[in-house]
């Protein structure tokens, strides 16, 4: 049988050209030091495990979940929000619980977008936001991200079509890939886009636990009138080194809510009980293992930007996420520096261009391993004298 158009028309998976090129390197015995990965490196806190453990071993969490999830997870993630950003969220109707964000950011043009209508993205973005696009048979613009701007969207560069046609309008801070974080005046700039245009927002807020500097990362909800546009999603993933468990959950606009349960409603039973009960435990308990989590990653931070700075590699400090966005020497293109990299000095970082099209020109590294491993791997590319 022959996969169908819709499934014809996905796009190619970015990522999946990257892992085969290190794979080969690897199986040819070559140390690769892989910076080109998003996957946390750092193991699950004890204490969520231990939840799993237990909640896992309850007979009563062997039967189906409630459809659109279980209050207390829910009541957790308001808990949570109230807490971290003093944003006011209702259990029972702003908030949808999610099989890692990445289906929430799929789903969403499936639930408020009819076929051809438009969408908005950044550039460079997050390359699955496209998957989204491609099955719900949309159209989309991109909104160029760049240095002099601060990576973020400049409004004043849509048009009026654009801005009259647009159906949502997807925003990530922390940046990934460009590190980059978002201000409150950016954000009470866009509501006030969103509702002279009826634009609704999506803000991929899966970074949102780590900021440098003693800056933590503010959520689009905080923003006067943000609940009234748009939602906003939160993955365990990163904040708690969940990315294998596969949960996170939206919330926000209450209609929008409702259209994801509805989709979810006729696709899932929600997630198994015991892996909510551990969500609930890393919600709610102490943060301290956050709070380690955000040191770690800035001390990686420190180091590379210390490394790179002493070979003449010039690039800015990322404010937020685990990852530096870096700019690609004279001569070379955002591919061709990754394959050179890879080819000479066993280090594999991802190409900016496969971000989108103004991701061409810089490479993206993630902060995902070791310091001495990211030293190590500064040093490599010091011996090809690109940089001297």
């Amino acid at each position: 049988m022959e996969l169908s158009n819709r499934l014809q028309q996905l796009p190619t998976q970015f990522f999946a050209s990257l892992v085969q090129k290190v794979a080969a390197a690897v199986s040819e015995g070559r140390d690769v030091i892989n910076l080109g990965q998003g996957n946390p490196d750092q193991p699950t806190p004890p204490h969520i495990v231990k939840a799993l453990q237990e909640a896992a071993e309850d007979p009563n969490n062997h039967k189906y979940s409630p459809f659109s999830g279980t209050y207390k997870f829910k009541k957790a993630a308001a808990e949570f929000y109230k807490r971290e950003y003093e944003v006011d969220i209702d259990p029972n109707t702003e908030v949808a619980i999610l099989f890692g964000t990445k289906i929430g950011l799929v789903e969403l043009p499936l639930t408020l977008m009819n076929e051809g209508e438009l969408m908005l993205l950044p550039d460079p973005g997050y390359p699955d936001y496209l998957s989204g696009v491609s099955l719900a048979n949309v159209k989309y613009d991109t909104i160029p991200l760049t240095k002099s701007n601060h990576f973020l969207p400049d409004y004043k560069n849509l048009t009026e079509e654009q801005k009259e046609n647009a159906k949502l309008l997807y925003l990530n801070y922390p940046n990934n890939p460009t590190g980059a974080t978002a201000t409150g005046e950016f954000f009470q700039e866009t509501v006030a886009l969103a509702k002279q245009y009826d634009i609704g927002i999506v803000h991929d807020f899966a970074y949102g636990a780590i900021g440098f500097d003693g800056e933590k990362p503010i959520s689009f909800l905080q923003s006067e009138g943000a609940k009234d546009v748009g939602v906003e999603l939160y993955t365990l993933s990163k904040t708690y080194n969940m990315a294998g468990w596969r949960v996170g959950f939206a919330v926000g606009n209450k209609k929008m809510i409702e259209a994801i349960n509805l989709l979810q409603d006729h696709l899932f039973v929600s997630l198994f009980p015991a892996v909510q009960e551990a969500a609930v435990s890393a919600l709610t308990s102490e943060q301290t293992c956050v709070e380690e989590l955000v040191e770690l990653y800035e001390n990686r931070r420190n180091t590379l930007h210390l490394e790179c700075k002493r070979i003449g590699w010039d690039a800015e400090t990322p404010k937020g996420s685990f990852f530096a966005w870096l700019p690609v020497p004279n001569g070379y293109s955002s591919e061709s520096f990754s394959d050179l990299l890879l080819e000479e000095a066993d280090v594999a970082v991802a190409p900016g261009n496969g971000f989108g099209k103004h991701g061409e020109g810089y490479v993206r590294i993630g902060l995902l391993v070791e310091e001495e491993r990211l030293k190590e791997a500064i040093r490599r590319i010091e011996k090809l004298e690109i940089f001297s």
